[in-house]
């Protein structure tokens, strides 16, 4: 492994994606911001914007033709600071914050499709507590669930030729995507079919946060948190 130098901004979490070229590198930091940087390193350039009220950015995708990003945008309500938790999509050069999703239960983890017509996210919209996969146009029209079982279903990948879908699931009755957990990375068609399970590990949080899929679209990297 090699370390990417990203001084001086120290304190980054696991929400970073690469442009569709592999030259960029967007990352999320601790301090609500996004960044982004050349994927060799250097010197970060701020992306987002300061806001009145707390607004935590947190990376999740990146349109196939480099222009926006779509992240998950938290602001506190009622003093709990994870307690309005939508979808978002920012300008690479810069500009307004664009919300898509105006859901009191929580969305997260939005990626483009590769043809960057639609994004595929997770939300407890329609089953508070308990995360299905869904989609909407790129606009945030069209919000459509996709998986209705009774896992919790969380982060769908799309391979770069848009054929196949990853994704973390959970047992049910788990709240949020907390690590260390009993998992399964889940596989479908983009039509929803194919269902099966890939492989079932100990992991969860930080597994497979943004997409990893090799280019070849016949891999796909993840974090496991072996016992013991």
């Amino acid at each position: 492994p090699t370390k990417i130098n990203t001084a001086p901004l120290a304190d980054l979490n696991n929400d970073h994606v690469l442009s569709w070229d592999g030259k960029t590198l967007y990352v999320s930091s601790d301090d609500g911001h996004l960044y982004t940087l050349p994927v060799e390193g250097g010197t970060p350039r701020k992306l987002s914007n300061d806001h009145p009220e707390r607004h935590h950015y947190y990376l999740h995708g990146v349109s196939p033709d480099g222009r926006t990003l779509v992240y998950t945008g938290v602001n506190t309500l009622n003093g709990n600071r994870w307690g309005y938790v939508n979808i978002w999509t920012i300008p690479v050069a810069g500009g307004k914050d664009v919300q898509l999703t105006d859901s009191a239960p929580p969305d997260d983890g939005a990626e483009y499709t590769p043809d960057g017509q639609w994004i595929w996210y997770n939300s407890e919209a329609s089953s508070p507590g308990h995360a299905q996969i869904w989609k909407m146009r790129a606009d945030g029209s069209e919000q459509t669930q996709v998986t209705t079982d009774e896992r919790v279903n969380w982060f769908p990948h799309f391979s770069r030729d848009g054929q196949h879908i990853v994704y973390l699931s959970y047992p049910e009755g788990t709240a949020g995507h907390p690590a260390d957990k009993a998992v399964i990375l889940r596989y479908m068609k983009p039509d929803g079919t194919g269902k099966r399970d890939i492989v079932a590990f100990n992991g969860g949080q930080g597994t497979i946060n943004v997409n990893s899929w090799a280019p070849d679209n016949k891999r796909f990297g993840f974090v496991a948190y072996p016992i013991g």
